[in-house]
């Protein structure tokens, strides 16, 4: 199976949440509408483009504000653009043009404060953030960095209120589907954290030869869960979860089936809360044509 450029993995949107985010609406008529090389179908792409930002951002800022830790962008996906995604495709057309289109790093690392001079001084000899993709891990400015990372974590969201999905606080029952292990019935709706099939031995790989152990979290609206990968990894063998074949589309409406595994919240533990309700405001961007394409949500703080 041919590859899917960078840029349209990152913002491939399960067919799934489409069907639900996009239920109430009909037929866009700019969905074939030309922005930009890849054709960028629809307001759905730029809404997921907007809710990942939001949601890596607000994980960073949650672990700033603890005083004791802070975290560095550090994948692809996390030290792309954030405020332009014209901006933010061209960022993963220079990584595949310098072969490094695939590279599988996680997105944030997380320090201890103290750290934070020395980690920020080899970012700096890296020529900035940005910069580091295209940087070889075995690179001594990179070690650097590395030694200073007490977890790594690659960042998931979805745009649902956990509290309100109609499963959130049923228990957990015996599942015949599950050979008796406890589970919920196949089609329950509560949160649940994603972990890519295709993802699982690069992020082990990559856990092992950096010794650093990797975790999920996935943003909800008023809600962050989290994992460790190595749970995660035990989880699916042992059958408490099964995998699930999901359609993704791409930006240029290529479809593709992927495996995914939805970790149920209650194996997860409980990263942080809403404080204050972040609002959902229309937003726009321009083509080179000058035809306007509106979307929404774009989230303000």
């Amino acid at each position: 199976m041919k590859s899917q450029h960078p840029f349209e993995n990152v913002l491939s949107v399960s067919m799934e949440e489409l069907a639900i985010t996009l239920r109430c609406l009909g037929k866009a008529p700019w969905a074939d509408f030309i922005l930009n090389p890849r054709r960028l179908r629809g307001s759905d792409f730029l809404m997921r483009w907007s809710q990942g930002v939001w949601s890596e951002e607000r994980l960073t800022q949650a672990v700033n504000a603890t005083g004791r830790y802070f975290a560095l962008p550090y994948g692809p996906s996390g030290t792309a653009p954030d405020n332009d995604v014209r901006e933010f495709e061209l960022y993963f057309e220079r990584l595949e043009k310098a072969g490094l289109g695939n590279i599988k790093r996680p997105d944030l690392l997380l320090c201890r404060i103290q750290a934070k001079t020395d980690v920020y001084s080899a970012v700096e000899q890296c020529g900035g953030v940005s910069e580091l993709p295209f940087i070889p891990e075995e690179d001594a400015r990179i070690q650097r960095i590395l030694e200073h990372a007490l977890i790594a974590v690659e960042c998931e969201n979805s745009l649902w209120r956990a509290k309100q999905m109609p499963d959130y606080n049923t228990p957990l029952k015996p599942q015949r589907r599950l050979g008796g292990r406890l589970g919920l019935k196949k089609n329950a709706v509560l949160p649940t954290i994603i972990i890519k099939e295709e993802d699982r031995s690069p992020l082990r790989k990559w856990q092992e030869r950096r010794n650093i152990s990797i975790h999920i979290w996935h943003a909800f609206f008023d809600e962050a869960f989290g994992i460790s990968l190595e749970k995660a990894e035990n989880l699916i063998p042992q059958g408490d979860i099964q995998p699930t074949i999901q359609v993704f589309q791409a930006p240029g409406g290529a479809t593709t089936e992927k495996i995914i595994y939805k970790i149920y919240y209650r194996y997860a533990y409980p990263l942080a809360a809403t404080v204050e309700e972040p609002q959902l405001v229309a937003d726009s961007i321009t083509d080179k044509n000058g035809h306007i394409l509106p979307y929404v949500p774009k989230f303000n703080d």
